[in-house]
């Protein structure tokens, strides 16, 4: 039998918050071992905003994020911000720029931010092994055992990092969660979060053919939670920024609201258009505010009466307003892990302190980034958790 290797911290999981830990930790001198069963760092990161990377959020607040006690992840942000890393992707020359909302995307690849990290690991002394299967991970005397694919190894700080269950292609798995599990911790119900809705058969025979189709609106879920970014048709129903941030606060079984018209006072508008053009149609009337495919989809599904301006009541036109300000669908579904940005739910935060995300029944034993029940907004909300919670645990492995 081979002899086992000792190492004082082993982090699975060389994702996002992994490679923080990992370089944060061996700053501080700390013998680390990186481990991952992948064949490369980083997956998630590198096919992330488009192969850009929206790495953080000029607007990072505890608000944006979910979580069943919404203090947790307060501390951990405040101590590891936004402002944090974007001054370490300045010190590696990093061009990026804003998108919108305060989004920041590297000017050129994704590639860069795991090249950087890649980087500040190696500067700090620690040991990346890739393709390595844990098969199974024991408490003993002053630390944990690992039966790895690659042989036995032990430590004496262990930190999970492997993700949530969103984009199983690139290797996502329950193992975090079921370890957490099998050591005695809670584990709060997983859904699919960031994720685009499918749509009910009728909708969808409606809808399909507006695929590609994209306009701003104000999204609101049941809960009174809103979102004013933009809409996207597809072939299997809905997606969009506005789409994708409401969807981790729908339930299934209830109905969201689309604003389809947040700029527009409708009534006023139609009383201007009937003064100037008496006789134009209702249909020619609202492609001039909404893609032309929309209104006649809406009218041939009568949404919209086949009328002149001048012909329209006033209950029709009040009736109009209403329509478009509170359009509702009830979706069908979601699309599910297999597209879903992230993973709601998880390890529950009760069981950890928010100060060192170290498990408060399981010394020595760590929880970060996405396998943790915390998720954020859409817009690199996600990374700056997985930075900042990486660097919280480094702090004291």
């Amino acid at each position: 039998m081979s002899a086992v290797k000792h190492h004082q911290v082993i982090i699975i999981g060389a994702g996002a918050a992994g490679l923080m830990c990992a370089l944060t930790a061996g700053y501080r001198g700390r013998d680390v071992l990186l481990l991952d069963n992948a064949k490369q760092l980083g997956r998630k990161i590198l096919i992330s905003g488009g192969g850009r990377c929206n790495f953080t959020n000029l607007n990072i607040e505890p608000a944006a994020y979910l979580c069943r006690n919404p203090h947790f992840c307060k501390s951990a942000l405040a101590r590891f911000t936004q402002w944090d890393f974007i001054a370490m992707v300045e010190r590696h020359g990093i061009a990026f720029h804003e998108k919108t909302l305060g989004q920041l995307f590297c000017d050129d690849s994704a590639k860069d931010i795991v090249d950087m990290l890649t980087t500040e690991c190696d500067w700090a002394g620690v040991k990346i092994q890739l393709r390595t299967e844990i098969l199974n991970v024991q408490a003993q005397e002053g630390g944990y055992l690992l039966h790895t694919s690659q042989g036995d190894l032990s430590c004496e700080s262990l930190v999970i990092a492997t993700g949530g269950l969103s984009m199983p292609k690139l290797g996502a798995t329950p193992f975090g969660l079921q370890l957490a599990q099998q050591f005695g911790l809670n584990v709060l119900p997983t859904c699919a979060g960031l994720v685009p809705f499918t749509l009910q058969p009728q909708d969808k025979a409606n809808f399909e053919q507006l695929s590609g189709i994209s306009l701003p609106v104000v999204a609101t879920a049941q809960c009174g939670k809103s979102f004013r970014e933009a809409l996207l048709f597809t072939h299997r129903g809905l997606s969009g920024p506005a789409v994708l941030q409401i969807s981790s606060y729908w339930k299934p079984g209830e109905s969201i609201s689309f604003n389809l018209l947040p700029d527009t006072d409708l009534t006023s508008w139609l009383k201007e258009q009937c003064a100037e053009s008496p006789k134009l149609s209702l249909r020619n009337a609202m492609a001039r505010l909404l893609p032309k495919r929309l209104v006649e989809v809406l009218q041939e599904m009568g949404a919209l009466p086949d009328k002149a301006l001048n012909q329209l009541g006033k209950a029709e036109i009040e009736s109009l307003q209403q329509y478009f300000s509170d359009w509702r669908i009830q979706p069908g579904g979601t699309e599910g892990y297999r597209t879903a940005e992230v993973t709601l739910g998880g390890v529950d935060t009760d069981e950890l302190s928010s100060k060192t995300m170290e498990a408060r029944k399981q010394p020595g034993l760590y929880f970060i980034g996405e396998v943790v029940d915390v998720s954020g907004w859409l817009g690199g909300y996600n990374f700056q958790w997985a930075w900042s919670s990486g660097y919280a645990a480094g702090e004291v492995v």
